[in-house]
């Protein structure tokens, strides 16, 4: 396996702190408003940023386009808000999709197996 860019393992590591904040903050909703719904959609989006963290930090090829959906979602959502949230979360997908899929990031991600 070739040695992982230093690139790569900053963006793996800011997904799961991304993660664990996504989850610290609807842990602190649930308590407000227990049982209600709408805080497990935080939980669900923490879990799935620190998994795509992790599987990143791993080399799996499928993880670079789970964290893109997840950037991509989150751009959906900032679209929805405030120009400047649309701009930096579209400038935050921009500046991580080039570093996953760089000539250098492709030759340590491997592809799934079959």
């Amino acid at each position: 396996m070739k040695k992982r860019p230093w690139r790569i393992t900053f963006i793996a590591w800011l997904f799961v702190v991304a993660g664990l904040a996504d989850i610290g903050f609807s842990l602190s909703g649930v308590r407000q408003q227990p049982f209600h719904y709408d805080s497990l959609w935080p939980l669900a989006l923490g879990a799935v940023a620190i998994l795509c963290g992790f599987w990143l930090l791993r080399g799996s090829n499928w993880s670079r386009w789970l964290a893109l959906a997840w950037l991509a979602f989150h751009v959906i959502v900032a679209s929805l808000g405030s120009a400047q949230k649309l701009v930096v979360h579209g400038l935050l997908l921009a500046v991580i999709a080039y570093f996953l899929f760089r000539q250098e990031a492709a030759a340590y991600f491997r592809p799934a197996r079959t």
